[in-house]
């Protein structure tokens, strides 16, 4: 049986997030991503401080956001992250919604990729030590 890695983090869209009309600027879509993505990381005991420590870097190289409705200021809203791949790279999807209605405000996805730290080189399959973390050692 597949095991499933995902999360959630309750967020009160603050002030200096959103426009003159109180609307969430798109740019800081990607700092909810990230905060759901950390406590993700963190729930399988590879935070990037663990990354580091471990010998690879994990850059974003895609991320993609569809927006459907927005969100406004004092508005709380949950980031759902869900591993949905992870033996060549981490692909993570995210499901922006309104705490309290459920309503789906926004969609998106990112990919990760292992870097080798010492080499600098880019690893075509995820590091031993991921598959360890999440439970699938070789």
């Amino acid at each position: 049986m597949e095991k499933t890695f995902s999360t959630y983090i309750d967020i009160e869209v603050p002030f200096h997030d959103v426009d003159s009309m109180h609307v969430v600027w798109h740019g800081h879509y990607s700092k909810y991503l990230e905060l759901a993505r950390c406590r993700l990381l963190e729930s399988f005991d590879y935070s990037y401080a663990q990354m580091r420590e471990s010998g690879y870097a994990w850059p974003v190289v895609d991320m993609r956001l569809k927006y459907v409705a927005p969100a406004v200021f004092g508005q709380f809203i949950r980031v759902d992250a869900t591993l949905v791949e992870w033996e060549y790279r981490l692909r993570i999807d995210y499901l922006i919604r309104d705490r309290d209605s459920g309503a789906r405000l926004t969609r998106a996805q990112t990919t990760q990729v292992a870097v080798d730290m010492a080499s600098g080189q880019m690893c075509y399959e995820s590091p031993p030590v991921l598959r360890q973390r999440l439970g699938y050692a070789q």
